[in-house]
């Protein structure tokens, strides 16, 4: 497995560190679950918010593998449940969620003061990114 180059996570962050609607894939007793998620990219992950105590986040709890697939782009990753993203421990990414999102983040969607609103961190383990005729793997 290659590692994500310089040009790479150049791309990755032109196409992908702003608000992105990917598919995410959870897998539940052998079967796949996809839905689409708003999303961040900064540092070969992803970042979602979420709802603790949603379907997605108990499958990830039992098997946190996923797979991710973008514009032109698909991945394996290791999902992490970052907690409240409330907490200080989140402020950081959590400020940037906000700015990424901001055109839908107060319709009132998210409960900022519910504990179970959670920041889940897709960190990527392998993929393919096509760019103006390049294949990147990592």
């Amino acid at each position: 497995m290659k590692k994500r180059n310089q040009e790479m996570e150049r791309i990755m962050t032109e196409r992908f560190g702003k608000d992105t609607i990917l598919a995410l894939a959870t897998v539940e007793n052998g079967i796949p679950y996809v839905r689409n998620v708003n999303a961040y990219y900064e540092g070969g992950a992803f970042y979602i918010i979420t709802y603790a105590l949603s379907n997605k986040m108990r499958q990830i709890a039992d098997n946190p593998t996923v797979a991710i697939a973008g514009e032109w782009f698909t991945a394996h990753g290791k999902a992490v449940n970052l907690g409240y993203f409330g907490k200080a421990d989140n402020q950081a990414i959590a400020d940037k969620l906000k700015k990424a999102f901001a055109a839908w983040i107060d319709n009132g969607h998210n409960n900022f003061e519910d504990e179970n609103t959670i920041i889940l961190r897709v960190e990527l383990t392998d993929g393919l990114l096509l760019s103006q005729g390049t294949a990147y793997t990592f």
